[in-house]
């Protein structure tokens, strides 16, 4: 375990005990500060749309520059920029100028992993799906709706640009699973283009803006269609060949989040904490569900669904978890922010949950906790089983928003680091949520109820199942019908949710972070 992302692990921890601090003049470089300014400004220009969703709304409507020429400029600013960063002379800069750099360092070689060694614009096609988002302008209410029309008619407009440069890009064959993702991604798209969009922009009456949006929009859906028709083409020659091998799986390790161990070690640690809370749910199921197994506890826990559904049944759930948080003293919360609860749209449903936060440049809006429906091409059986019991629904919620990562964005979004509030760590951001789960287990939560324990351990080990397959897939030889096989006999999840998380670890072979962070933030409480 290394440097600045675990110590931006430590520093974090302890602002969610006690207040910020405030920086002070004395000692502090002004160039440096000036640099930072210069920094965001030139990555914001490259990633109009990563801009967009932070809340610098002068980018509203602009998407990236996806040619062969842009990303090598994408990729040339971040070199220089590193670059720039590591010419500052650490005694020039004050303690927490010095973190600050670190920091930027550290997210510059993650950006340029994925880029370079990992060959995501060339490769797989959610470098695209991801990056081509039009949910701040639909669903995000940071301006009057007019407003926001006339920026998605603006984004629209670049849609038929952009998927004929990342189609351009995009070398054949691809993986399989990456070309199953992306249709899922662009297909569903392409229906909430044209049948939730509209809806929204509807009560703007003003008919050049009608005019503007309807036919920008009918442009986009037809370039993500015809996007979506040809990843079809690409199935029947799509390969197995996800895996990135030993090397560079250590190499992402290292360049991502600073982890510089072996792969021997990492393995047997994620194979203890498997061991670990499988033996301590045998014991929680000898209480819940005496003399039935582990496998009927399991279904039993999971059996009593929502009876209001879980998006109904999640917003009771957020109500009472922050009513725990603020009684058992589990963690100050620091602002007045709330999350809500809705369905994800058709285009975010190839993962169970999620979290929509509004930027730190945003003030006064909503969170969005995001539950997926399941596949309505599923059969009766896996759609039932696919959505949560009442207790699995629970650390869902506590993971997503208290005290896990809405808690976590309320404290990043106020720290006094320009680089701190707008770069995360995946493994300190997924490890904190994660941790939450059996931190909260811990602190009382549901009073000691062993149906509530259960479904805890059945979290953690979908987590421990993750970090497994993440190292199975990508240097042991793992098949993702293998992988699938483990989410079902291990973490004993649905047939839906297992096929989602063995395809999953295969184009976000980063996964194994959620396990891997929490490792790393038990280990600091251990120490």
């Amino acid at each position: 375990m290394n440097k600045p992302r675990l110590a931006a692990a430590i520093l974090a921890l302890a602002l969610l005990g006690c207040q910020q601090p405030t920086r002070t003049a004395p000692g502090e470089s002004t160039a440096w500060d000036a640099f930072v300014g210069t920094f965001l400004d030139e990555h914001a220009a490259i990633l109009p749309n990563w801009a967009a969703g932070i809340g610098r709304h002068e980018f509203d409507g602009m998407l990236p520059d996806f040619s062969r020429a842009g990303i090598q400029r994408r990729i040339d600013h971040a070199h220089a920029s590193r670059d720039r960063a590591l010419a500052f002379d650490g005694a020039s800069l004050s303690t927490a100028q010095r973190f600050e750099r670190d920091n930027l360092v550290a997210e510059l070689d993650d950006e340029l992993f994925w880029l370079e060694d990992g060959a995501r614009p060339w490769t797989n096609p959610a470098f695209y799906a991801f990056a081509l988002d039009p949910n701040v302008y639909v669903d995000r209410e940071y301006a009057p709706l007019a407003q926001r029309m006339r920026a998605y008619s603006a984004w629209a407009r670049g849609m038929p640009r952009a998927l004929a440069e990342a189609r351009a890009n995009l070398r054949s064959p691809m993986p399989r699973s990456y070309v199953q993702l992306a249709r899922g991604v662009f297909g569903g798209l392409a229906g909430f283009l044209e049948k939730d969009v509209p809806g929204v922009f509807a009560p703007v009456r003003d008919p050049w803006l009608r005019e503007e949006f309807e036919a920008s929009n009918a442009a986009a859906a037809k370039a993500v269609r015809e996007f979506d028709a040809w990843l079809a083409t690409q199935e029947a020659a799509a390969t197995d060949a996800y895996a990135m091998g030993t090397d560079k799986f250590l190499r992402m390790l290292r360049a991502t989040e600073q982890i510089d161990m072996p792969l021997a070690r990492l393995k047997e640690m994620g194979e203890r904490d498997l061991e670990r809370n499988l033996d301590a749910l045998a014991a929680a199921c000898s209480r819940f569900a005496p003399g039935q197994g582990i496998e009927a506890c399991v279904a039993k826990m999971k059996a009593r669904k929502p009876e209001e559904g879980p998006v109904a049944a999640a917003g009771k759930q957020l109500r009472e978890l922050r009513a725990f948080v603020v009684a058992r003293g589990v963690v100050t919360i620091p602002g007045p922010e709330i999350a809500d609860v809705r369905p994800a749209p058709p285009y975010r449903r190839w993962n169970a949950a999620y979290l929509d936060v509004p930027g730190p440049y945003e003030k006064g809006l909503v969170s969005t906790f995001r539950i997926a429906p399941p596949d309505p091409k599923w059969s009766a059986a896996e759609q039932a089983a696919y959505i949560p019991g009442v207790r699995d629904l629970l650390f869902y919620s506590v993971h997503e928003v208290w005290p896990g990562h809405f808690l976590q964005h309320q404290y990043s979004d106020r720290a006094p680091s320009r680089v701190g509030r707008l770069f995360r760590s995946y493994a300190f951001s997924e490890g904190w949520a994660h941790y939450s789960e059996e931190m909260m287990w811990e602190m009382g939560l549901a009073d000691g109820d062993p149906e509530v324990h259960v479904a805890q351990l059945v979290n953690a080990l979908w987590r421990d199942v993750r970090y497994l397959s993440a190292i199975g897939l990508h240097t042991g030889g793992m098949t993702i019908a293998q992988s699938e096989a483990m989410f079902r006999e291990k973490a004993f999840l649905d047939p839906g949710n297992a096929r989602q998380q063995a395809a999953r670890g295969t184009f976000d072979p980063g996964y194994g972070n959620y396990t891997l962070g929490k490792l790393m933030i038990r280990k600091l409480r251990d120490d």
